[in-house]
């Protein structure tokens, strides 16, 4: 049996001897304070026993090709069950460290990632939605959009009307609003249609920004 590469013990016996552990762990007590029900609880206690059952025969000379296809699935449903109860139960409310050491978690790394100020350039592509709106796509113009420094993006943007003096440059926009994804939505106000609007961009992260992207303009439909 392949090793996991995650909070999973690696072996059947291991895996067994943590499901055990939680379930002992797990008494009517701490199962109120963490919001366990019971229905929750009584699912691990099946699983957990199913695996054990046809483990012992998968070791014993009752073993054949069924009983081995059996106790796979026996574990699956037990592992999902465990990933199942700590992703809903042991995260939120979070655990003190003594909970994680004793379920044979590892204590979460809560220091933060350090990002510095973002250098990446972007611009604004527009594309239709519908009427008096306008799509915004976020594109890369230099810098690793990967990078942690690139969180966010701050895009400005402006109107004018047919007749009417465009910005000069990204300085003189006025409006903006803040979006982690790389595709927005503008929304303008009825009387917008067939004006143009304005765009740049800047990438931000916590307050710091980066360069400038270019100015574009599109009609508002």
């Amino acid at each position: 049996m392949a090793k996991t590469t995650d909070w999973v013990p690696g072996t059947r016996e291991t895996q067994l001897e943590m499901c055990r552990n939680w379930i002992g762990i797990l008494t009517a007590d701490q199962r109120t304070a963490w919001g366990i029900p019971a229905a929750n609880f009584n699912a691990l206690g099946v699983a957990y026993g199913s695996a054990l059952v046809l483990f012992q025969k998968a070791t014993s000379s009752e073993r054949t090709a069924a009983i081995t296809a059996e106790c796979q699935a026996a574990f699956k449903a037990m592992i999902d069950t465990m990933r199942d109860f700590k992703r809903r139960f042991f995260l939120v409310p979070p655990l003190t460290d003594p909970d994680y050491v004793r379920l044979g978690l590892k204590i979460p790394d809560r220091t933060p990632t350090a990002s510095g100020s973002p250098t990446a350039q972007v611009k604004v592509e527009n594309y239709l939605v519908g009427r008096h709106q306008l799509g915004v796509r976020i594109v890369y113009v230099s810098g690793d959009p990967e990078d942690p420094a690139n969180k966010g993006y701050r895009i400005w943007y402006g109107v004018a009307a047919p007749g009417e003096d465009p910005p000069a440059d990204p300085d003189a926009l006025h409006r903006s609003f803040y979006t982690r994804r790389k595709k927005d939505l503008i929304d303008f106000a009825f009387g917008d249609s067939g004006k143009n609007a304005y765009f740049a961009v800047q990438v931000e992260n916590d307050g710091k920004k980066g360069p400038w992207g270019p100015l574009v303009s599109a009609l508002i439909p």
